[in-house]
C-alpha cells in the first residue's frame, strides 16, 4: 500500500438545488501519508464532508483530487482502488462470514468486478484478518458478533481493498478500551493517507498530523492540532469553556471542558 495526496478546493454541498447548504466552501491540502482529523460539534458537517471524499455525494462546487486526479473524472472502480471508507453504519448482510466480508474488499481489483479470487487475494485477506485480530472469527457469521467486532471487520475489509486514502467515520465507536488503542496504533502505523472524523479532541490531538475544525458546515481552522485546537477556537466551536492543562507526570497537553457561563 502506498499513500496518496489529497487536495480539496472550494468544496460545497446541499441536498438539493436551492436547498440549505450543509457544507460551505472548504479547501485544504493533505500530503501523502498524513493523518487528518475532522472535528466539530454535531451538525458541523463532518459526515457530509466524508461522504464527498469517498464519492457518495457529488459536490455542488469544487473538486476533490487524489494524487492529482479529480475523483469525479474517474470511474467508480478506479476510485475504489484508491479510496476506502469505514462508516458508522453497520452492514446488514448478516449471512456472510467475517472472511467473506473482508474478501469483498478485493472486489475493485478483480477483472470486471466479477473475477474470482486468486492466491494473492487470499493472502491479502488473511493479512487483514491477522492485523485486526479477527483470524479466530473468520468463519463466524456477522450476526453473531458484537458491535465492536463488526467495526473491526469493516476496518479489515477496507485494508483488504489496499487503498491509498482511507476514510474513517468515528473509527473507535463501539470499541472497548483495548481495541480503541489497537485501532489508534493501526492508524498511526499504516502507510496510508488517512482522513477520520473524531469526537474526542484529545485523541485527535494525539493521533493526527493535521486537524480540520468545523462548525455549522463552515471550516474554521486547519493545521497542526496545537495551533487549531486552541482554547478560544474550541470554546467558540463547541460553546463550552475549554482549558488546556498538562497531565502529570507526562506533562502532555490535555483539553478539559466546562459548560460556558455565557449564553449564545
Amino acid at each position: 500500500m502506498t499513500a496518496a495526496s489529497l487536495s480539496v478546493k472550494d468544496l460545497s454541498w446541499s441536498p438539493k438545488r436551492g436547498g440549505d447548504t450543509l457544507l460551505h466552501r472548504t479547501s485544504f491540502d493533505l500530503g501523502a501519508g498524513r493523518v487528518l482529523g475532522i472535528v466539530g460539534p454535531n451538525g458541523a458537517g463532518k459526515t457530509t464532508l466524508l461522504r464527498m471524499l469517498y464519492r457518495f455525494h457529488r459536490p455542488a462546487t469544487g473538486t476533490i483530487c487524489v494524487d492529482g486526479d479529480d475523483i469525479w473524472s474517474l470511474s467508480a472502480r478506479a476510485v475504489a482502488q484508491r479510496v476506502a471508507a469505514v462508516l458508522q453504519e453497520q452492514p446488514s448482510d448478516f449471512a456472510l462470514t467475517v472472511a467473506e466480508i473482508v474478501a469483498l474488499g478485493r472486489t475493485p481489483h478483480r477483472q470486471g468486478f466479477g473475477g474470482g479470487a486468486g492466491a494473492t487475494d487470499a493472502e491479502i485477506v488473511h493479512n487483514a484478518l491477522q492485523q485486526l485480530d479477527l483470524h479466530w472469527l473468520a468463519d463466524r457469521h456477522l450476526e453473531t458478533l458484537s458491535g465492536g467486532e463488526r467495526q473491526r471487520v469493516m476496518v479489515a475489509r477496507a485494508l483488504a481493498q489496499e487503498p491509498r486514502l482511507l476514510i474513517l467515520d468515528e473509527p473507535t465507536n463501539h470499541l472497548d478500551i483495548r481495541h480503541q488503542l489497537e485501532v489508534i496504533d493501526l492508524i498511526r502505523g499504516l502507510p496510508l493517507t488517512i482522513v477520520t472524523s473524531l469526537h474526542d479532541l484529545n485523541l485527535a490531538a494525539g493521533v493526527c498530523d493535521d486537524v480540520l475544525l468545523m462548525r455549522s458546515g463552515h471550516p474554521i481552522g486547519f493545521g497542526p492540532p496545537s495551533q487549531v485546537l486552541s482554547e478560544a477556537a474550541v470554546s467558540d466551536a463547541f460553546r463550552v469553556e475549554a482549558r488546556r492543562e498538562q497531565l502529570m507526570p507526562s506533562n502532555a497537553d490535555h483539553l478539559t471542558f466546562h459548560l460556558s457561563t455565557k449564553r449564545n
